[in-house]
C-alpha cells in the first residue's frame, strides 16, 4: 500500500531551504521513525537541494520540486528541477583525505547522499532532473 503525502515547490534560492526543512519535517512527523533515519534523510535531502541551488541554473534562478511517498517500509523523495541536465549518478567517488588535506570545500553532498540513503535513481525526463531517493525506515 503507497502512503501518499504532499508536494512543494520552492524557488532555486538558499533562503527556501527552512521551507524545504518544515515540508521534510511534516511529512515524517507522521510516521514512526527513528531520530537517525530522520536526520539521515534531512542531511541527503538538503545536500541534493543546496547543488540545485547552486549548480542547476547557472543563468537565472528556477524552482525545486518535490515529492515524497511511503511504500511499505521505505520512504520515498523525489526531487526534481528544469536546470542543465545533469545525471548524479555518474558523480565518481570523491577523494576525500586529498579534499580534507587541500582544505577544498564543497565535493560532498550528493557523496553523503549516496552513502546515507538506501536508493539513488536518477532519470532525465522532458527537460527535467528527476532524482528519486529512498531509505528503509527502522
Amino acid at each position: 500500500m503507497i502512503f501518499r503525502m504532499k508536494t512543494l515547490t520552492v524557488k532555486s534560492n538558499l533562503a527556501e531551504l527552512n521551507k524545504i526543512r518544515a515540508f521534510l519535517k511534516a511529512n515524517l512527523s507522521v510516521l514512526s521513525i527513528s531520530e537517525n533515519d530522520y536526520y539521515t534523510i534531512e542531511l541527503s535531502l538538503l545536500e541534493i537541494c543546496v547543488n540545485i541551488i547552486r549548480y542547476a541554473y547557472p543563468e537565472d534562478r528556477g524552482e525545486i520540486h518535490l515529492r515524497t511517498w511511503k511504500d511499505n517500509k521505505r520512504f520515498y523523495l523525489e526531487i526534481s528541477d528544469e536546470g542543465v541536465p545533469f545525471d548524479p549518478r555518474q558523480v565518481e567517488e570523491p577523494d576525500v583525505e586529498k579534499i580534507i588535506s587541500n582544505g577544498q570545500k564543497g565535493g560532498f553532498g550528493i557523496f553523503i547522499a549516496r552513502k546515507l540513503m538506501d536508493g539513488f535513481n536518477y532519470k532525465r525526463e522532458k527537460d527535467r532532473n528527476i532524482l528519486t531517493i529512498y531509505k528503509t525506515i527502522t
